[in-house]
């Protein structure tokens, strides 16, 4: 039952929600978690069946607690990490309300604090934390009408290739989602064309380290603010099949047909823009810089790990690159479904205090909010580069957690 009173109601109980219950209870802070569904529910009921971690087991998992059923170089199974959340939360004693939806915050009237309206009633608090993270509304560009008669989804729709009705599939998005999803069906042997945009493809591992161990050294998990034009682009990686660098020549010779970014739809027939050569040139700039910079950071500090020369030889370009598709007849194609692996939308309706910009998005520092009392965590670059990761979404939680104890103190001292 869901008290009248609390200091702190964070909404959202998957990793941002149970980061800030952690370091809520480790301030001594009274506070509840109120999950729409179940603890971790997105990795439940959003992702497809094979899904696993993009990230290896000793990467991706809170500094508190590691994963039980994988091994530390591992990826986990999208099973083992709602396991590992449930677990955590009975670990930390969250006070966790499942199936408890949130729909309406507001100021109180004539009062401090906040009124935070529920399915299950009414709670009074003192702060709020937006916790829903970054995966809240599907996006599905308004390309293809629904009397171009095809199966269109989205990938948190997908969960395997017996899904989908026979015939030809095409996948809009070419990061880990969309590469992820256009290899398994060609693995199931689908005919698939992959819709490939702006991106970066980081090496899976390189000199016997994993990526994220690269990124780590080199300092990149810590950057403040993506890197000029690179706000919006998608990364390529994959922990699938033991994990492996997202090789779009390597896809296309295993018979996946690459086209550029969708553009339009008329009569039956898809365009595309002619940026397919240019998308697959930036990504291997992006590949051969990381690679470079991890020879110069082994060379500068002495590292013994094996050189690995073939990983810097780009194979040649395949023939949906050296003449590549611009427009497909759907019906000819044999084209039956499309994916949609385009990515969220952020969603704060039920947030309904000032602090939101004219772009609609949270006006915020580090997570602490324009408006006092309001809190946001486990959003991309709320503080760095690995905000949005399941070690970065906990580092941010302690800071807000801090400002949260501050605040309590003031208020009560």
């Amino acid at each position: 039952m869901l008290p009248e009173k609390t200091d702190t109601v964070v909404v959202g109980g998957g990793q941002a929600g149970l980061a800030m219950s952690e370091h809520l209870g480790n301030c001594g802070i009274p506070h509840v978690v109120l999950e729409r569904a179940r603890v971790a529910e997105r990795w439940r009921s959003e992702r497809w069946d094979s899904l696993v971690a993009n990230g290896p087991a000793w990467h991706d998992r809170f500094p508190s607690m590691a994963f039980a059923d994988t091994a530390p170089d591992a990826f986990a199974t999208k099973h083992s990490v709602a396991s590992y959340f449930e677990d955590f939360a009975r670990q930390i004693d969250a006070p966790v309300h499942c199936g408890t939806e949130v729909r309406k915050v507001r100021r109180v009237e004539g009062g401090t604090g906040f009124r935070v309206e529920t399915s299950k009633g009414t709670i009074e608090a003192q702060n709020i934390v937006a916790a829903t993270g970054p995966f809240q509304k599907p996006v599905i560009p308004p390309v293809l009408p629904e009397l171009a008669g095809l199966t269109q989804m989205h990938s948190s729709a997908y969960r395997n290739p017996d899904q989908l009705a026979p015939g030809a599939v095409l996948v809009v998005g070419a990061g880990s989602s969309g590469t992820q999803i256009a290899s398994e069906l060609q693995r199931a042997g689908r005919r698939v064309y992959l819709s490939v945009g702006p991106h970066d493809r980081p090496p899976r591992s390189y000199r016997g380290r994993d990526f994220c161990w690269w990124l780590g050294v080199l300092g990149k998990w810590e950057s403040k603010t993506p890197p000029v034009g690179k706000a919006h682009v998608t990364i390529a990686v994959s922990g699938a099949n033991g994990g492996e660098t997202v090789d779009f020549r390597r896809l296309a010779a295993a018979g996946i047909t690459l086209v550029g970014r969708t553009q339009g739809y008329d009569n039956g027939v898809l365009r595309f823009n002619a940026d397919l050569v240019a998308n697959i040139a930036a990504g291997d700039a992006n590949y051969l810089s990381l690679l470079q910079e991890a020879d110069d950071y082994a060379l500068r500090e002495g590292l013994d790990l094996p050189a690995e020369s073939a990983a810097h030889v780009i194979p040649s370009d395949p023939g949906c690159l050296t003449d590549p598709i611009l427009s497909l007849d759907l019906a000819e194609a044999g084209i039956t479904t499309v994916i949609w692996a385009t990515g969220f939308a952020q969603d704060f309706s039920w947030l309904q205090v000032d602090t939101f910009g004219p772009d609609g998005k949270p006006q915020h520092d580090c997570g602490v909010a324009t408006a006092p009392g309001v809190y946001f965590i486990g959003l991309p670059w709320l503080s760095m580069r690995g905000s949005a990761f399941i070690w970065g979404v906990w580092v941010d939680a302690r800071h807000v957690a801090q400002h949260i104890a501050a605040r309590h103190s003031q208020a009560t001292g």
